[in-house]
């Protein structure tokens, strides 16, 4: 690796570290400014507290970091172009792409330590910030799924709930039905389930038990039951941001459990998962397009180019939130949603890198 690549490889990462500690402390001020009340109302341990401020840093450096890495380049390339300093080296016979290999270097690196961030640690530390959060900052707040629950538990049953309480364990209107192949050999309904954790068993209230028979139902009605029943009662209902705290590995087994029980939640769980790796590969995307912007020494300084830097990158930011709200909403495809920003401005880095070029 030559001098030039040095020279930009370290004010690259360099300046996006800086970017990322200027940041941080500013973020957190202005979180615990907010939150402050309800932290001491709620009397939060300090050792609490500053766990949570931990996560909270890990959680929005990896949801952010593409917009401090395009501001970051937007800002060491444009001081680069006022100073003269890329004249010089395109006028010493360097190309514009020879120009651009350290970029896509820093890019690299910043990618693969962006992966590591959010198929491993992002996940740890999203669990212990929403955690805190529904604990102390948002008490009483609907987090699971609780209303008209349907789940395929294995191959052959199904269960049915009007109303499920994860507090108390229980649940309302509960109905089981038992299939072989496309054909239904009982079903049993009651009007309450409890779970009980001394023996690790399943109370029913009202029982009714309905046997399918070739020549005839036989019908049978209890007043309670207590029975073993396939399932784990708090893996029926998760969290909402549940699939925001499991590794890739985890997260692939749980999307993998939840298609088979017929979850409503699963285009959430899969925008989570293709963001994974969208976000990553759209350090590369946002790196080429702030070199592009910023490599011409503008009439106005490096605020042009840092204005029309900070007006990509929320776009960026509103198509990347707007396309992945709409698909865990609707049946738009999570594919498409998350990977449509990278797409076109994947077309605009290469129209704005070969106007660049020229």
């Amino acid at each position: 690796m030559k001098i030039l690549d040095w020279y930009i490889l370290k004010r690259y990462l360099g300046t996006f570290l800086l970017m990322l500690f200027l940041f941080i402390p500013i973020g957190i001020t202005i979180n615990l400014a907010e939150k402050i009340g309800k932290i001491l109302e709620n009397e939060v341990p300090l050792i609490e507290v500053v766990i949570y401020y931990i996560n909270f840093t890990i959680y929005f450096t990896n949801l952010l970091f593409p917009l401090f890495l395009f501001l970051s380049v937007i800002w060491f390339t444009s001081k680069l172009a006022n100073n003269t300093e890329i004249i010089a080296f395109l006028s010493s016979g360097v190309s514009f792409w020879r120009f651009l290999r350290p970029y896509l270097i820093g890019a690299a690196i910043v990618t693969m330590g962006a992966l590591v961030l959010s198929m491993y640690l992002a996940p740890q530390a999203s669990k212990g910030f929403n955690e805190f959060k529904f604990k102390y900052l948002k008490r009483g707040a609907e987090v699971q799924e609780t209303n008209d629950v349907y789940r395929q538990i294995n191959d052959n049953e199904y269960i049915y709930a009007s109303n499920f309480q994860p507090v108390d364990q229980s649940a309302r209107n509960f109905t089981i039905e038992h299939f072989d192949g496309n054909e239904l050999k009982f079903k049993i309904s009651a009007s309450r389930l409890q779970y009980q954790d001394t023996s690790n068993t399943y109370k029913l209230v009202n029982v009714n038990k309905r046997i399918i028979g070739a020549e005839g139902d036989e019908i049978y009605h209890q007043r309670t039951l207590d029975t073993i029943l396939p399932f784990e009662f708090d893996e029926l209902t998760p969290v909402s941001y549940i699939a925001e705290t499991l590794n890739y590995f985890e997260l692939n087994k749980f999307i993998e459990q939840e298609s088979r029980r017929g979850s409503g939640n699963m285009n959430r769980y899969l925008v989570v998962a293709y963001k994974r790796w969208s976000l990553p590969v759209s350090a590369f995307i946002l790196t080429v397009i702030a070199v592009a912007v910023s490599s011409m020494k503008r009439r106005g300084g490096m605020g042009v180019n840092l204005a029309l830097g900070i007006t990509l990158a929320f776009i960026f930011i509103f198509f990347d939130k707007v396309f992945g709200t709409i698909a865990e909403q609707s049946t738009f495809s999570p594919l498409i949603a998350v990977w449509f920003p990278n797409f076109v401005f994947g077309i605009l880095a290469v129209y704005l890198l070969f106007n660049a070029k020229r």
